[in-house]
């Protein structure tokens, strides 16, 4: 009997701890516990250790953590008509444990479901080029409208990111030969401004070597003509001065020596092919003069060495030192030109080369 008595007693003892073991909860620093009897709320339940009426109280424990969630891939048509396919992530935590309970039945299904059509329509009010380049804006609107409709289930939406956004084949080759286009208008550009430096660059130099050309012409006319000049003058100076000399040395020639000379001359005139000679003199003169240096005698002039040559009469000879001079001073007297009256000169010098051709050709054609 004390056996059966002692049995008994010890499986009391067993279901008393069995249902108090029942009534323990233990809740992580993390969470926060709810407590539910005979269906009304009685309160939190702070992390720690905590004991609920076992068969008519239950704990419901909500995880206070950052949570990260993944929106599901969809495809959405943006305003331009060009479907693409569009992911995205959300950051979310629970801030209100009784509304995240009582207030919804999953508040995490029910947040992935808002930001799917709220992602839908977002990008539906956007161009295909506004959602690659607008994210941030994307991401700020959608967090927005996302934490404004969720803050009644006690969830705070945090951050919100465009996982991908990914175009149908079809638009992913427009946008390729979109690309391709663009980038071949730029190239056509850059190719036609460097074609058109080019033809400015061109087309300077040539101005410039044609001043150039026109400012050496001016000046090789110039010499030339200055050098021209001093020749004449230098040729008539050594012919006045030849004949000075001429004059001089004949001073004290005879009649034998004219009568020889006359003779040279004429064997000069005699030597070619012409069948009519014309002399310039009485030939009968040089004939008798010839009778006279064969055997006759006449006066002669004064021996040569009696007569007296006056040197004053050739004149002052220059020297190639005194010419070199001349000539510089001439080229240093030239004046400078600047660079407007060039471009005046290269304007005026198609004139001059026309009026030149024309007072050629006109006694050609007469």
């Amino acid at each position: 009997m004390a056996l059966i008595e002692t049995l008994i007693v010890i499986f009391l003892i067993l279901v008393i701890v069995a249902i108090f073991a029942s009534g323990v909860v233990i809740v992580q620093p993390y969470e926060q516990g709810l407590q539910v009897r005979l269906g009304q709320y009685v309160g939190r339940m702070n992390p720690g250790f905590r004991w609920i009426v076992p068969f008519v109280s239950h704990s419901i424990k909500l995880d206070l953590r950052t949570t990260v969630m993944e929106i599901p891939s969809q495809e959405v048509i943006t305003k331009d008509n060009s479907p693409t396919n569009v992911d995205a992530i959300v950051y979310i935590r629970v801030i209100d444990p009784e509304k995240a309970y009582f207030e919804v039945a999953n508040y995490r299904m029910a947040t992935v479901a808002l930001a799917q059509t709220t992602l839908r329509g977002i990008i539906g009010d956007m161009e295909l080029d506004e959602v690659l380049y607008n994210r941030d804006v994307i991401n700020t609107k959608l967090r927005d409208i996302l934490d404004r409709e969720t803050d009644q289930w006690g969830v705070k939406v945090e951050r919100v990111e465009i996982k991908e956004v990914d175009p149908i084949e079809a638009v992913k080759n427009a946008m390729t030969e979109q690309t391709a286009a663009e980038r071949a208008r730029r190239a056509a550009i850059l190719r036609a401004d460097g074609e058109k430096r080019s033809a400015i660059l061109k087309a300077e130099g040539l101005r410039q070597s044609m001043i150039l050309e026109a400012e050496g012409e001016r000046q090789s006319r110039v010499l030339r003509a200055e050098g021209d000049r001093l020749s004449r003058i230098l040729t008539a100076q050594g012919e006045a001065q030849g004949l000075r000399i001429l004059s001089v040395g004949a001073a004290p020639l005879d009649k034998r020596a004219i009568t020889v000379l006359s003779l040279d001359a004429l064997k000069v005139m005699a030597n070619g092919q012409a069948t009519k000679i014309i002399f310039p003199y009485e030939i009968s003169q040089l004939i008798k003069q010839g009778a006279k240096f064969l055997g006759a005698s006449d006066e002669t002039l004064e021996e040569p060495s009696k007569i007296v040559l006056d040197e004053s009469i050739l004149g002052n000879i220059p020297r190639r030192e005194e010419v070199d001079a001349i000539l510089k001073e001439i080229q240093d007297a030239i004046p400078k030109v600047s660079e407007d009256e060039l471009r005046d000169t290269s304007k005026r010098r198609l004139p001059l080369e026309k009026e030149h051709e024309e007072t050629v050709t006109a006694p050609t054609g007469t």
